[in-house]
């Protein structure tokens, strides 16, 4: 079991209210699945997201991952498990504008506090991978959208983490770019990687073998593709 979360709460304090971001959630998710996450606006996805990237801690509930009570630990613990454990890719690509590919992809390892030469194999293994090792020296202003989106999955490969969370990774990309890179997230699930992501684009969503639907903080449905079903089915009999 990759992760899962039991009777997850989140509640924010607006002012003198009190929100309900998240109100009692369970979720198993296995190694290696592939999951989208939806909902409107104001539905918890985000708040979701945030949680288990371990941006964000519950108001109460339990969030468990690769056996570790997540739910416990204190903020430089969660920093550890971020860095460690969890590859983030965004919609606004989060780059640094004034370091090339190179530098941005390897920062997850300096900060784990990997040798240097370590380092230089691993991060051109990651920039190769993702289709852009002629592209190494170059800063972010000098790639396209979907190079720079490129970049920051590099970054979030490199430290091989138990999971890729993506969110909205095509939101500031045209169609057909955007579809380039949701074939880069199939390729990495194929190749063994746990994705979660978030989007409201339901094209986008189907490239997951299961999706998950937020409403006012609550799962509504809870969708597994026919094929991921059958293999299911194969594995319990």
């Amino acid at each position: 079991m990759s992760l899962k979360i039991n009777n997850l709460v989140k509640t924010y304090k607006l002012g003198g209210e009190e929100v309900r971001a998240l109100r009692g959630i369970s979720l198993k998710i296995r190694r290696n699945e592939y999951l989208a996450i939806m909902g409107p606006s104001g539905s918890g996805k985000s708040t979701m997201m945030n949680i288990l990237g371990c941006l964000d801690t519950a108001t109460s509930g339990e969030y468990i991952l690769e056996g570790e009570n997540v739910s416990r630990l204190k903020d430089d613990q969660l920093a550890e498990i971020r860095n460690l454990k969890i590859g983030f890719v965004f919609q606004t690509f989060n780059l640094l504008p004034r370091s090339n590919v190179f530098h941005n992809v390897e920062l997850p390892l300096v900060y784990s506090g990997m040798p240097a030469s370590q380092r230089r194999k691993r991060t051109l293994e990651a920039i190769e991978k993702i289709g852009l090792a002629d592209r190494v020296n170059h800063k972010p202003s000098e790639l396209s959208g979907g190079q720079r989106q490129r970049v920051a999955i590099a970054r979030a490969l490199v430290n091989d983490p138990s999971i890729i969370l993506a969110d909205e990774p095509t939101g500031n990309l045209d169609s057909k770019t955007g579809e380039e890179i949701m074939q880069i997230f199939d390729f990495l699930h194929d190749a063994g990687n746990t994705i979660i992501l978030v989007t409201h684009e339901s094209d986008i969503a189907q490239h997951a073998h299961r999706i998950i639907k937020l409403r006012d903080g609550l799962v509504e449905s809870d969708t597994v593709a026919e094929q991921v079903r059958a293999e299911l089915s194969l594995v319990m009999n």
